[in-house]
């Protein structure tokens, strides 16, 4: 694969390094992050207006234990009841917060939690995210998988057991177009029974035409709500258009998909504005479209590759824990998956509480799953990861893990008629 679709540091004329610092430096020099660039579908929305009014109106700091305590004795979780449960006052409450969570997670979900596992087929980006290991000028191993080596990884990973996979690409339309990933969905719907899919933001059509290929969700990480810090952090690309992407999940359920997903990458900015602008999206979006299945995720910033751009907004335990229960009271209907960003012991316990949906023989490099389930030696062709992982446990490892702390491990309930 060559090198023209992402700029490698390491090969960087000088008029592309001083671009690269002038983007870094001189907020001039960047495009409008509010509009659209030719190609984008512009939809009529009017939830982008609602989840952004309550996030910059949402003062944490007024809320009192007494908010706090009405929110846990409430029926039904309020918007107001949420964003008490979000605020620091409800840090001594959380004990409380996860008895009812779990009693809620149980009432919905049993004590089921179910399995999946991430596959990335190409790390071409071309967004330059200060964050992101995969950006397009960080100088790491760039590789695509071409339709044989991906029908290869997915039988390894469909041999262990495995019935749900992830499909991911950096962000490139260029290296990894809307047919590649297209086929790529073919395959995948060969060997398991959910597919779903986290890359680059698209239009209706595009998301139609995926679905028809055999996709069944879509996942987007909005990374931050706050625009103006988002910005700062996305100075190059496609993705440095803030409304493209926030209505990406209601493109994709106009395109016929059946689920969407989620998320905001905690520690980027305030994290309680953004689980609260997380979950506010989600909420609208569910009750615009009833039909469809509404998921969250909580993932926190992870170290990656020559990165030392960014200084991550602490983001502890207990707080992402805080995060995750009033998640479930306010959406008790809502699917929560927990990520290997997070670490073993974490997972273990949060399953039993908030989450209902964790990974598993999870690698963030591309084209490695062949060693990591056979044992074979890995291969110098393969691509560098997106980031470090915590919890590395294998398909096997995480399975007989639930099963030992008491749940249930779902790998498909869908039946196909």
């Amino acid at each position: 694969m060559e090198n023209s679709f992402f700029v490698d540091s390491e090969f960087l004329s000088g008029a592309a390094l001083e671009k690269k610092h002038a983007l870094e430096n001189d907020p001039s020099c960047r495009t409008n992050h509010m509009e659209y660039m030719p190609g984008m579908e512009v939809i009529e929305s009017d939830i982008q207006k609602k989840v952004v009014d309550e996030m910059n109106s949402y003062d944490y700091s007024k809320y009192t234990s007494a908010d706090v305590e009405r929110a846990l004795e409430s029926e039904n979780c309020t918007v107001d009841d949420f964003k008490a449960l979000l605020s620091p006052s409800a840090e001594p409450y959380l004990e409380r917060m996860a008895e009812k969570a779990r009693e809620v997670t149980g009432r919905h979900f049993g004590n089921s939690v179910y399995l999946f596992t991430p596959l990335y087929i190409a790390n071409y980006c071309e967004n330059y995210c200060v964050y992101c290991g995969f950006n397009c000028y960080n100088h790491i191993k760039r590789r695509k998988l071409d339709m044989e080596q991906i029908e290869r990884e997915m039988r390894i990973i469909a041999d262990s057991g495995m019935e749900e996979i992830l499909i991911l690409t950096g962000e490139s339309k260029g290296a990894s177009g809307v047919e590649y990933i297209g086929e790529a969905c073919k395959i995948a719907r060969k060997h398991f029974r959910m597919v779903g899919l986290e890359v680059y933001p698209m239009n209706t059509d595009e998301y139609r035409y995926l679905h028809e290929c055999g996709a069944d969700y879509v996942t987007v990480f909005q990374e931050t709500y706050d625009a103006e810090k988002y910005e700062k952090l996305h100075l190059l690309g496609h993705k440095r258009v803030w409304p493209y992407r926030f209505d990406a999940q209601e493109r994709a359920l106009r395109g016929g998909m059946r689920g969407v997903a989620f998320s905001a990458l905690l520690g980027l900015s305030d994290f309680r504005k953004d689980a609260l602008a997380t979950a506010l999206h989600a909420y609208h979006l569910q009750r615009k479209y009833p039909h469809a299945e509404i998921s969250l995720s909580c993932p926190r910033l992870r170290p990656i590759i020559n990165n030392d751009k960014i200084n991550p907004l602490d983001v502890h335990e207990r707080q992402l824990c805080q995060i995750l229960c009033a998640y479930r009271l306010f959406l008790p209907f809502a699917g929560i998956t927990v990520s290997s960003r997070e670490s073993r012991e974490f997972r273990n316990g949060i399953v039993k509480i908030a989450a209902t949906k964790v990974s598993a023989g999870v690698s963030t490099g591309i084209g490695d799953h062949e060693s990591k389930y056979t044992g074979k030696e890995s291969g110098e062709d393969e691509g560098d990861e997106q980031f470090e992982i915590n919890d590395t446990r294998t398909f096997g490892d995480m399975y007989s893990d639930m099963a030992d702390e008491g749940m249930q491990p779902v790998l498909n309930d869908y039946l196909y008629v």
